[in-house]
């Protein structure tokens, strides 16, 4: 899932983001990348950045949107909270069919995105006009849209973010940026949040109107 994400996002796959990233070593990652280079998952290993293959790009399709429509179980008819339904999708997601996977589809209603606002493998395009809290200016107000998978993959940082109301739907306002130490001031559910540089990245929203 992580090798996709940074696919889609980058446009290549390194492997020492990928090692940061998993907190494995570089050693593990290159091993791990040869095996999937053998088995036809992924192309270039020995170099910098890597490509997932197309049979590699199909599975990890297919993983992406039984891990999001199992989001979507949790949270509308288990009503498991926001920042535990990640985690515990992960522990599903392999066990769904692809007979499943379609029947979950059509019974929540073909979903663009998952509940923490990122887009289903072929709906890029929702995501278009949302922006990074670290591009808006002060006094932006705002619609929260997205919590990027690289934050969901953070669990205390989901935590604190769905615990402060920053999630998707929520109205927030922009109200003081410092860049000389990286972090930036909300105002979300009433209250003053602060949130640094490396974490508001990775929250998008869609701008109201002019800012």
């Amino acid at each position: 899932m992580t090798m996709q994400v940074m696919e889609r996002d980058h446009g290549e796959i390194i492997a020492a983001r990928l090692a940061e990233m998993m907190n494995v070593t570089p050693a593990t990652v290159a091993m791990t990348l040869k095996r999937m280079e053998r088995d036809n998952w992924i192309t270039g290993t020995g170099r910098k950045a890597v490509r997932l293959t197309e049979t590699g790009r199909s599975a990890a399709h297919s993983v992406i949107r039984r891990h999001m429509l199992t989001e979507w179980l949790l949270v509308s008819v288990l009503k498991v909270p926001l920042s535990e339904t990640h985690n515990e999708a992960h522990n599903i997601e392999h066990a769904i069919s692809a007979q499943l996977e379609e029947r979950m589809r059509e019974t929540l209603g073909n979903p663009q995105t998952c509940p923490h606002g990122n887009p289903l493998p072929g709906c890029e395009h929702v995501t278009t006009h949302w922006f990074p809290l670290t591009d808006l200016p002060v006094g932006a107000e705002v619609t929260i849209r997205r919590i990027h998978e690289f934050a969901e993959d953070n669990s205390e940082l989901l935590t604190f973010l769905v615990t402060s109301g920053i999630v998707p739907a929520a109205k927030i306002k922009v109200i003081d940026i410092l860049p000389f130490n990286q972090t930036l001031t909300i105002m979300a559910a009433g209250k003053p949040i602060t949130l640094g540089f490396s974490a508001a990245r990775f929250i998008f929203a869609e701008k109201a109107g002019k800012l």
